[in-house]
């Protein structure tokens, strides 16, 4: 399958770093104990799936939190940025510090929005391996000394999914969230009246209206190839992300 070539292919270069002994030191180990440590208790690679997302949600909360409001940030600026793009269409140099200026007077990070998605990229791939190797081998010798070695992990939830090959299912939910979490953010065009700037909102909605269906779809192409287990990561994950977007832009607005 063309993601799971792609994932080989990402560890095979992780491996020929020296860097890969810390990224499986740090990321991957604890992880692949965590998992098997929590399935000890409860044996359902379902539910385990869920406690480690809801700890690394509750980890990376302030940080999405700050990316959420950068988005924001970020869309409400878009029509200044628009008319700077047109005033100095000729001139690149007084753009970009035309553009910063504006960034610094709002006080809007323009990587805001990035620095989780960059963070929670290895956190991703160290999950996909432990699900891989956790679910699909019978080899547990990097556990830690406390914690129990379980012999075989029984990879069916709820005895309905085999989260060790992929899941139609879990995927449509995935691109679902993904979905509901790009509508939350989604730009309502602005009347005709609303003139020069109207138009410049307009652009912005077109622009979230495409991300709008582009990436659920994506969503749910990627999570056809990959295990149900990483899928049911993937819609959980994004669910709870969408559920803090909803929860701060309902308290943006009260407070505004």
């Amino acid at each position: 399958m063309i993601f799971k070539a792609l994932f080989d292919t990402i560890r095979v270069l992780f491996i020929s770093i020296s860097m890969i002994e810390f990224f499986h030191t740090i990321l991957y180990i604890p992880l692949f104990n965590g998992f098997v440590g929590v399935y000890s208790l409860i044996p359902d690679v379902g539910i385990v799936i869920l406690l480690i997302t809801v700890l690394i949600k509750l980890l990376l909360y302030p940080l999405n939190t700050s990316s959420i409001e950068a988005q924001r940030s970020l869309q409400e600026l878009q029509p200044k940025l628009e008319e700077l793009k047109k005033k100095h269409k000729d001139n690149q140099q007084v753009l970009a510090q035309e553009t910063m200026k504006l960034y610094k007077e709002h006080k809007v990070n323009p990587l805001g929005s990035c620095l989780p998605l960059l963070i929670q990229l290895p956190i991703f791939i160290a999950l996909y391996w432990v699900l891989q190797d956790g679910l699909t081998t019978n080899d547990f010798s990097i556990l830690y000394s406390f914690v129990q070695d379980p012999g075989t992990i029984n990879p069916i939830s709820l005895g309905l999914f085999d989260l060790s090959k992929p899941q139609i299912a879990l995927a449509l939910l995935a691109g679902g969230a993904q979905y509901w979490q790009a509508k939350s953010l989604s730009r309502k065009r602005p009347p005709k009246a609303a003139g020069k700037g109207g138009k410049d909102e307009g652009m912005a909605a077109m622009m979230n209206k495409q991300m709008l269906y582009f990436m659920p779809v994506i969503t749910v192409v990627i999570g056809m190839q990959l295990p149900g287990g990483l899928s049911l990561y993937w819609f959980l994950s994004t669910l709870f992300m969408a559920v803090q977007q909803v929860i701060l832009t309902k308290k943006s607005d009260k407070n505004n």
